[in-house]
This record gives C-alpha cells, structure tokens and sequence, in this order.
C-alpha cells in the first residue's frame, strides 16, 4: 500500500488486532455490564464516555508518531463494532468525534491542525451540529457562520445533534459570506449554547440525539473550515461508523438470544425435544442469527477497507472514491437486513419468556430499527443496480462528496 503524499498527518496502520483489542475490550467489558439498566432507564452514559476517552478512543486512528495507536479504518470501525456489541447508544455518541478526527488527519500540518491533535491526545470530545433544525436543508441552511473582527460568531437551530452533551466542542454546519459553507469548532460549555435531550427516537435514545441553539457562539479564527475543504470520503465515514453500530447490534442479539435460549426450562408440546436447547428447530434460528453476525461483520470489514484504499491512495482518489461508493452502499443493504431479520427472529427461539422487560431483548430491535431508518437504504439497491447494468456513475454528486459532503 503506498503513502498518502506529504504533509497530511494521516501514515499507513501500524497497529495490530490483537493490541488494539488488548486495550479496549476491557473497557467495552465493563461498558456492557451496565447496559440494560441504562437502556431501560435512558440513563446518560457519561461515566462510560469518560472510561473510552482515558483508554484512548478518541486518537485510535492518530499515526504513533504523532502520539495516537496508528489504526487502520477498518480496525477502527471494528472497534466501534465491538463496542456497539457493548452499548449501542456509547458506539453512536463517538461517530462525529472519530469523523472530524479523520478530518484533521487529512489536512495539511500547520499551527493550527497541531494545536487539534493536541487536543485529540489530550481526550477532548467533539459532538455534532450539521443537521438542519426545522426541516432545514443542506441547500437551505439557516445557521451562520460570521467574521466578527478577529473571530466568528456561529448562530443557528440543530437536530440529531449526536453525541453533543459528552463533548467539549461541537462541529457546527453553517452558511457563511455569499455561498460559502463553513464548519465553525465552538466550545460546548460556552452561555450561547443550549443543548437539550429530546430526542423524541424508541431507539438510541441515550445518545444525545436532540436539540442544539446557538446564539452568537463564538469560534476562534482557527477553528473555521470551508466546508468544501473536509476530507473526500467522509460521507462514507459517517454511514460505515453507523454500519459498525449495527454490526455490533447483531451480534449482541446474537449472544442474548443464545443466553436466553439456554436458560430456557420448557418447551412447547408440538416441539422436537422436551428440552430448548436440544431442539433442532430453536437451534436452526440461532445458527441463522449468527449467519446474520457474521454476514454484517464481512460486509463491514469490506467496506472499510476500500475506504482505507481512499484514504491512503490519493492519486487513484476518484476511482477510490467511486468504489467505496459502491462497497459502503452494499454494506448497508447488506448490514441492515441482516441486523433486522437477527433482532427479529431471535424471539422465535424463544418463546414469550424472550419478551421479558428483565432481558431487554426489545433494546436491540428498536435501536437498528432507529439506526436504520436515518439514511434509507431504499434508494440504494436501485443505484447500483443502475451503475452495474447501465454504467451510471453511483456518485453523480461527487464534487460534493470531494467537499466534504455527506454524500450517504
């Protein structure tokens, strides 16, 4: 694999699985313990953010030379699959942190980028502010982002602000002079800032998916991008982090589902076998479930890795670009359908002890539901078919996607 040409700060991956899992598994061990409670009570994960932040999440992907593990994306989003397996709602909360990460890692060295990766190693958080409060668009943005003397002032109303109660700085989306669009950095504990949970979601609903107001929040003048200017493939960053979630779902239907099977202690009169777990039909599903588990983990795998390919061969970039397009997009169908029919059939090894509150079995469903149902997969079958049968380009909006857009 060849290097990205100087001077980006992103180096090909030196870390190993087994390091990597060394260091977090315990940590996402701990995480699980946990999980139905707060789950159940939508009890705000902060102590479990805090663990991740002191374990290094935050700076997986920064090269060891620069003080970070050197993970390669694919490692990273199965990490994130492997926390997902954990807590569903904790994975989430570290989509927008990990994106602007992989951002700052693909720009140019200066004062200012040294200064972000500083404070990457120092565990300070983003959270997000890109989506439009209102049904606001992208093409229609009604925050602004203006030059007040020798800083910027940031005003505007947000939705699906993930991860933003956990953050010390939220990336905030919005319109600046003319048709520029600008991404401001502004501190999360400033007075103009108000963030709410209210979310309104039946699934991930500890992430902190609600409200954010800005009034005349200030951003200094380095913490300013041009929209345009974030880094090429970060719409299949984002879509492939959510796809980690749902990996990271299905495999823990997967593995509550055979928890609960096994603690079954009786069994239906029309049933093969007297007891659960020797019979042939209750077996058939869980080995369907993990087919299922396994299926999202390749497909992530896959997709992760053309966009490894994007991100370390910069001269190929548009054709890299093309192909994670196409690779991301299989994913998804892959990855959603799998994560749906797995928290779906488990229940039919179960029988109506598996719809039991104590278990929260529900949890699971109701969160790749809700994952799901953020970017449709409807339309995308329909694309790639058009691109493999009549050759139409998959990323007809790719200056947008080289901008920085959320092209998924």
């Amino acid at each position: 694999m060849t290097t990205i040409d100087a001077p980006a700060y992103l180096r090909p991956a030196s870390a190993t699985d087994a390091e990597l899992s060394a260091r977090f598994q315990p940590v996402f061990d701990r995480i699980a313990e946990g999980n139905v409670a707060r789950e159940k009570d939508r009890i705000l994960p902060h102590e479990q953010v805090g663990w991740l932040k002191e374990a290094g999440l935050g700076r997986v992907r920064i090269p060891v030379e620069h003080g970070g593990f050197g993970a390669s994306l694919e490692q990273t989003f199965a990490l994130l699959a492997d926390l997902a397996e954990a807590d569903a709602n904790v994975a989430h909360i570290w989509r927008n942190h990990l994106a602007f990460v992989e951002d700052r890692l693909n720009a140019k060295p200066s004062e200012t980028n040294d200064r972000w990766i500083r404070r990457f190693l120092d565990g300070e958080f983003v959270g997000g502010g890109w989506t439009e409060a209102n049904n606001g668009t992208f093409a229609n943005l009604k925050t602004f982002v203006r030059r007040d003397g020798d800083r910027w002032l940031v005003s505007g109303a947000k939705f699906y602000a993930t991860g933003s109660l956990y953050a010390d700085w939220l990336d905030v989306l919005g319109k600046g002079d003319g048709d520029t669009v600008l991404t401001a950095l502004v501190r999360r504990d400033d007075p103009g800032v108000e963030l709410v949970d209210d979310w309104p979601g039946f699934g991930q609903r500890a992430t902190a998916s609600g409200s954010a107001t800005y009034t005349d929040v200030p951003a200094a003048e380095g913490d300013v991008f041009p929209a345009g200017e974030r880094f090429a493939y970060q719409g299949h960053f984002y879509q492939t982090a959510m796809l980690s979630v749902l990996t990271g779902i299905t495999r823990a239907a997967l593995r509550d589902g055979t928890a609960a099977l096994k603690a079954r202690g009786r069994n239906y009169p029309q049933a093969l076998h007297a007891e659960p777990i020797h019979d042939g039909q209750l077996l058939q599903v869980i080995g369907q479930v993990s087919a299922n588990a396994f299926a999202a983990g390749a497909a992530l795998r896959a997709a992760a890795r053309a966009i490894d390919r994007v991100a370390l061969e910069p001269g190929e970039r548009k054709q890299r670009v093309l192909e994670a397009e196409v690779a991301v997009a299989q994913a998804q169908l892959t990855i959603i359908a799998a994560a749906l029919e797995a928290t779906t059939t488990v229940f039919d090894a179960l029988g109506a002890s598996g719809v039991s509150d104590k278990l929260g079995l529900d949890r699971h469903w109701r969160n790749a539901r809700t994952l799901a149902s953020h970017n449709p997969r409807v339309y995308k079958a329909r694309i790639l078919g058009d691109w493999i049968v009549n050759g139409a380009d998959p990323v007809p909006n790719l200056s947008f996607v080289d901008r920085g857009g959320q092209g998924n």
